[in-house]
């Protein structure tokens, strides 16, 4: 048998409110990354967030107002050039994070090292936002500011958010100096990294191609012996052109040195390719 996970329904109300509460959870750790590491430490990695952080040294402007300031005017932006596309929840998070910095800015710093400020708010933001990216949403600011570019410039949106990134990091270069510049790119960095994380998973799955002259016996060691699918290909020599079946199978790691101690014992002469599957879903393994 292979390995199923149970059948789950949900409620849409369970669904909306599980969302909401993704929204409101993330934005408030983006909000306390922040207060406790970004601002104390000048590191003005990209977005709303770094502008405010320039203003804020600059001219003692308070961040969560610079940030109202921006993300209201901007999410009205969007629905006006872009439509109606980006629903309460989003607005939600565009409101609600810059409430957070405000009700937090008292909160001391949790440290006063740029690298280690760069570092832990660059995870922290990046943790926050994957988790408002998992309740479908966004907290807007900059992004939306892209997404409109995208639009009439025909530039790539990944180039767009580049290029509005990097100004507000080449701001942060020239307002306070070159090194907090350099921190800048490193926390925008592991902010990236980071909401991929989230996105993705820890966990990494293997998929193997296995190319053997014994294909029925590898494909039933499989099934019975380490309980996963495997799917039967067909596939041709290039060399013979002769029908060769391939056996595609995807497992944990876990279960990764199993597999090849089973196709070893089976046929030691058998071709196998491993790759990294960084996402899978469907049966055995995440939900669609």
């Amino acid at each position: 048998m292979r390995k199923r996970r149970g059948m789950a329904y949900s409620h849409p109300v369970a669904n909306k409110l599980l969302e909401i509460g993704y929204v409101l959870l993330g934005s408030a750790i983006v909000a306390v990354s922040f207060n406790v590491f970004l601002l104390p430490n000048k590191i003005a990695s990209g977005g709303v967030s770094g502008i405010s952080t320039i203003l804020h040294a600059l001219v003692g402007w308070q961040p969560a107002y610079v940030q109202w300031a921006f993300n209201v005017p901007l999410f009205i932006a969007g629905l006006v050039f872009l439509g109606a596309q980006f629903g309460a929840k989003t607005l939600l998070g565009t409101v609600f994070l810059p409430f957070i910095v405000f009700l937090t800015s008292h909160w001391e710093p949790w440290t006063n090292d740029p690298l280690l400020g760069a570092l832990f708010g660059g995870i922290g933001v990046g943790l926050g936002l994957g988790v408002v990216f998992r309740g479908r949403a966004s907290t807007g600011g900059t992004d939306l500011a892209a997404q409109i570019i995208n639009k009439y410039t025909g530039l790539s949106l990944g180039t767009c958010v580049a290029i509005i990134d990097g100004l507000i990091v080449l701001s942060a270069a020239i307002f306070f100096d070159i090194e907090l510049g350099l921190y800048a790119l490193i926390g925008l960095y592991v902010t990236s990294k980071t909401i991929d994380l989230v996105q993705v998973g820890i966990g990494r799955s293997k998929m193997a191609m296995v190319i053997t002259a014994h294909e029925a016996e590898v494909r039933n060691g499989i099934i019975h012996e380490i309980d996963r699918g495997v799917t039967k290909l067909s596939g041709m020599g290039g060399y013979t052109d002769d029908e060769r079946p391939v056996l595609m199978c995807v497992v944990d790691q876990t279960e990764f040195i199993k597999l090849k101690q089973l196709v070893k014992s089976i046929d030691p002469n058998a071709f196998v390719v491993v790759m990294d599957a960084s996402e899978v879903l469907g049966e055995g393994f995440k939900r669609v």
